[in-house]
């Protein structure tokens, strides 16, 4: 990892933080695991910081059988008690719920479009919307797309998807190229 590119003004300094940026954030994402994933991860990181959840992710994917939502929405008062002690992962037993029920109505979304990939995509119109951002200041926390996305979640059963929380899951997932105009990553994703 090059430290001396230009990049996003939010990206930290530790290399978990910059790894991510680099190679992940923004990239559009087709695969339905990843997409689970991801929407669980921006879920879990309500309250807290994105670098906690790096720092976690390694854990979230070994506790939560690498999120297969088959198996995760199967998740009894056991497995859940289990979750609950495990302190690799962000111990919120609303969080927990929230992964269970939304692994049920990704199924159901699965079922119904043929792929998660094929319903959550179509609030861009299956493209990615390039953003024109020089500062911090100029970042939104919502948009009238995370608001549409969040409101249909929300209707299907899914959990922890408000609009912010569905605008930071479009910029990691690269529904949306938030990188700053002076980021190496912008013209790259």
């Amino acid at each position: 990892m090059n430290n001396n590119k230009s990049r996003c003004r939010w990206v930290g300094e530790e290399p978990i933080d910059i790894s991510y940026h680099d190679l992940e954030w923004g990239v559009p994402v087709h695969n339905d695991r990843k997409l689970f994933e991801m929407l669980i991860l921006e879920g879990a990181q309500a309250g807290l910081s994105w670098i906690t959840i790096l720092k976690k992710r390694k854990n979230y994917v070994k506790a939560f059988d690498s999120f297969d939502a088959k198996k995760i929405a199967h998740y009894d008062n056991k497995k859940i008690q289990k979750l609950l002690a495990d302190s690799g992962i962000i111990r919120n037993r609303l969080k927990i719920a929230a992964t269970i029920q939304n692994a049920k109505a990704f199924l159901a979304v699965v079922e119904e479009f043929g792929s998660f990939d094929k319903y959550i995509w179509q609030f861009v119109e299956g493209k990615p919307i390039k953003n024109n951002l020089l500062s911090l200041s100029e970042y939104l926390t919502k948009t009238k797309e995370s608001e549409t996305m969040s409101k249909d979640l929300l209707k299907r059963g899914f959990r922890f998807v408000g609009p912010t929380i569905c605008y930071a899951f479009m910029q990691a997932v690269g529904m949306v190229n938030d990188h700053q105009l002076q980021c190496f990553r912008y013209n790259e994703v």
